[in-house]
């Protein structure tokens, strides 16, 4: 963080706040993690510290530290609305633009509160007074880290926050495996090891906590998977009936999208999730090396996100966008087969 930015943030908070936290829809693993490790270190300051979360969130997350005070806008709605209508201080983190927050975009737009970002997405707007954004970090929570110690907070990091920021930096580095997480990445985690995060049960309470459904819709995915060795990509789908018939809850097809890069000389994967409540079909996209997702999705699927891992959607059935994802693969060659 700039120093213009840290002396913004002190005089933010060097006074008792009203403060909400807003992550963006359907939070993943860094999104609940840094916003209760961001809530639990801001309550220690005196703060008065509300986490909302725009819909529901996968089971495997239920587990962390704070989240049975998360607020949830869909469900509690008018509660919401109220605290973030009075309160003093927004955070929004994991994300750069309201819409990605969905049916709360309206109440934020609204708000009268000042905005601090904090998140490593590419091209952020521009609401916040303070925008911490580095899209070279591995994780909004290992930002969050960084945050707190700016502003001298390391020694206030307790097990309940440790957990909450290992959570988040472990779920969006693929368990350290991806090409953002650095050697401070490492070093970031250590401390938060030594500050109590125990770092084998939070593995095995997101990692081993499968349902048997679970396992069995990702045998679907797997049935489904067609590889175009001459691009080098790997690409599967679940259609509405297919997740219906193995009970799908959320969550359940997070990391589906990665065992295509499990295949030798295959640099990039996508899965495609139909979603008739929603009339849309939902796209994860993954890639090794210098390819980038992240400019595919915006070009071809509305969508976004990092250079090697990315979403977007289509307004098409699920044959038709499959049948454009297929299409426009030559066009990519160069790319994919460099």
């Amino acid at each position: 963080m700039l120093e213009s930015q840290i002396a913004a943030v002190k005089s933010y908070l060097s006074q008792p706040k009203k403060i909400v936290i807003v992550v963006h829809k359907n939070p993943d693993g860094d999104a609940i993690g840094s916003g209760l490790g961001l809530k639990h270190f801001l309550q220690k300051q005196n703060h008065d510290v509300n986490l909302i979360v725009p819909n529901e969130y996968p089971k495997f997350l239920k587990w962390v530290p704070g989240n049975k005070d998360i607020v949830n806008y869909e469900w509690e709605n008018g509660k919401s609305k109220g605290l973030i209508q009075t309160a003093d201080l927004i955070f929004t983190l994991d994300f750069n633009h309201f819409s990605r927050t969905g049916a709360m975009q309206t109440d934020l737009e609204k708000a009268s509160a000042d905005f601090i970002m904090i998140d490593h997405h590419q091209q952020p707007d521009d609401y916040a007074k303070v925008t911490y954004s580095d899209v070279s970090m591995s994780s909004t929570c290992e930002m969050v880290y960084n945050f707190i110690e700016a502003l001298d907070g390391l020694p206030a990091i307790d097990e309940a926050i440790a957990s909450c920021l290992y959570t988040g930096i472990m779920t969006d580095t693929g368990s350290f495996k991806f090409a953002s997480t650095t050697s401070r990445t490492h070093r970031v985690v250590a401390d938060l090891i030594d500050k109590g995060a125990k770092n084998t049960l939070i593995h095995q309470s997101v990692f081993d906590s499968n349902s048997f459904s679970r396992l069995q819709l990702l045998g679907i995915a797997l049935n489904n998977l067609t590889v175009n060795e001459d691009l080098r990509t790997a690409y599967t789908f679940l259609s509405q009936d297919e997740l219906n018939k193995h009970s799908f809850s959320k969550g359940d097809t997070e990391g589906f999208v990665n065992y295509g890069l499990t295949l030798e000389n295959v640099i990039f994967a996508v899965i495609f999730i139909e979603n008739k409540d929603e009339n849309i079909i939902k796209i994860s996209f993954r890639s090794i090396g210098d390819f980038s997702v992240n400019e595919f999705a915006r070009a071809h699927f509305n969508g976004g996100g990092h250079n090697n891992a990315a979403g977007g959607r289509s307004d098409d059935n699920l044959q038709k966008t499959i049948d454009k994802f297929v299409a426009l693969l030559p066009q990519y060659k160069e790319q994919l087969t460099k």
